[in-house]
């Protein structure tokens, strides 16, 4: 299962007492942590244009496990000899982290799987009849194939997570048919699958309550969102509230079309706003973030949530003015995710701004030359674009001081 690692905040997080009315945890023991199920290497990689190789998997995957997730979807191997090889590097390296692989209801995929002494995998089946019509396979068919592969899964010693895609737009009738017929086929653990995030997160703290109620109390469940909306983090909160103890998500939220929930956003969310402990090691998590943003080639926004560049970086005169004290302008403590606040200077830069530049960098600002400055430090913004470098400040500053 991994380390047993929860991040603690110690009065490093400023959020609205109003908070505390918002009840959660009406299905799980508020004793134990949500953990995350890390899809990143497999789900993650469907991102367009992503390809990573098997030392770069293998490479996240340690880094993944030194974050505190408690399980890795090391990838789907049947896909491709990578994949296959991936999933044989990961399963040998000695992670504190369980490795899950990924698999249709297909027997060559659990065979594949098999060979490979997979220990542990997820099992899908497309469930909504959109999706059955998609793939040619009839409601009373997709039966056979799940209890079907299950049972090939687990007569070679391999624990099912069963995952019936697109959930969330199936008739429930069928969808508890398919958790059932799974269960009964020997599937351990279930998972409740937004494929096309599809649902508010009023339908999927619906949904997982009625999954809990189907299944019972100890039988472990899973929610898998994607973004589609922009609602993914508020949809695993939910489906939290709902029952779920498993989030499966990705860093950064990368995926196919707007991606999965990002794990960052998820866990601070639970930890800071919902009080709800989780199974991670959130001072790994900028690290981490910028490793994946490194192998898989892509830039992301430097305003994103958590893990974004600019989160602690404040340029504005009015904000700088409030600098010392961190929870005036900032909802949770840089140290909480291993971030470094700074003052940067720019055209929105004030008085306070290059007081407090000049004394991070030992330059004294020579008396009654403040105004001036900063018009050129704002001038130089301006005509840049952009920010300034500390050399460039350093330059403006001693025009000033001859």
């Amino acid at each position: 299962m991994g380390t047993e690692t929860q991040m603690t905040t110690n009065g490093k997080v400023w959020v609205s007492q109003l908070n505390e009315r918002s009840a959660i945890r009406s299905g799980v023991a508020a004793a134990e942590p949500v953990r995350f199920y890390d899809t990143t290497l497999r789900d993650g990689e469907q991102t367009v244009g992503v390809v990573l190789t098997p030392q770069q998997k293998l490479e996240l995957a340690r880094a993944l496990d030194d974050l505190g997730v408690s399980r890795i979807e090391a990838g789907f191997p049947r896909v491709s000899p990578d994949d296959a090889e991936a999933f044989r590097l990961i399963a040998k390296a000695g992670l504190r982290a369980e490795v899950w692989g990924f698999a249709r209801a297909v027997r060559g995929d659990i065979e594949e799987l098999a060979k490979l002494g997979a220990t542990a995998t997820v099992i899908e089946i497309p469930c909504s009849a959109i999706k059955l019509q998609a793939y040619g396979i009839s409601a009373a068919d997709s039966l056979l194939r799940v209890a079907d592969a299950v049972s090939l899964a687990r007569k070679n010693g391999i624990r099912v997570a069963f995952f019936p895609v697109d959930g969330t737009r199936a008739n429930l009738e069928h969808l508890r048919a398919v958790y059932l017929t799974a269960l009964e086929a020997g599937a351990e653990e279930v998972v409740v699958v937004d494929t096309i995030g599809a649902c508010t997160p009023e339908a999927i703290e619906y949904l997982v309550g009625l999954v809990r109620q189907w299944i019972g109390p100890g039988v472990p469940l899973h929610f898998h969102g994607h973004d589609d909306f922009g609602l993914a983090t508020a949809c695993a909160v939910a489906a939290v509230r709902g029952g779920a103890n498993w989030i499966q998500a990705t860093i950064n939220g990368m995926g196919e079309r707007a991606g999965n929930a990002d794990i960052a956003e998820v866990a601070m969310a639970l930890t800071c706003l919902y009080g709800v402990p989780v199974a991670l090691r959130l001072e790994k998590i900028r690290e981490v973030s910028a490793r994946v943003r490194a192998a898989s080639g892509y830039a992301m926004e430097p305003w994103k949530p958590v893990v974004g560049e600019a989160l602690f970086l404040r340029e504005s005169g009015a904000v700088a003015s409030q600098f010392h004290i961190p929870e005036a302008i900032e909802p949770f403590s840089a140290e909480l995710v291993n971030a470094r606040r700074a003052i940067v200077l720019g055209k929105k830069s004030g008085v306070d701004s290059i007081v407090i530049k000049a004394r991070e960098l030992g330059l004294e600002i020579p008396n009654g030359k403040g105004p001036e400055v900063l018009a050129a430090v704002k001038k130089r913004g301006i005509e840049k674009r952009g920010l300034l470098t500390d050399s460039e400040f350093r330059e403006i500053v001693a025009q000033y001081r001859s």
